[in-house]
């Protein structure tokens, strides 16, 4: 889970890049962090969709499935 102060370490080190640039410690730094966002933002969105029902013109039900 990505907490508060991880996206304002994002947007710290994103404001850096656009002024001085960053170092190479930062700049793994940067791509450690966006890829956990990434990842959360995935998971939850997953989550959501999971609970999604689809209802049919017929009335029959079904839970979306995750394509392969």
């Amino acid at each position: 889970m990505v907490t508060q102060k991880d996206i304002d370490r994002i947007n710290e080190l994103a404001r850096k890049s656009k002024t001085e640039g960053l170092t190479e410690e930062e700049k793994t730094e940067q791509a450690t962090l966006r890829r956990l966002y990434i990842d959360s933002f995935k998971e939850s969105l997953e989550g959501q969709l999971s609970s999604i029902t689809v209802v049919e013109k017929d009335g029959s039900r079904h839970k979306l499935e995750k394509k392969q």
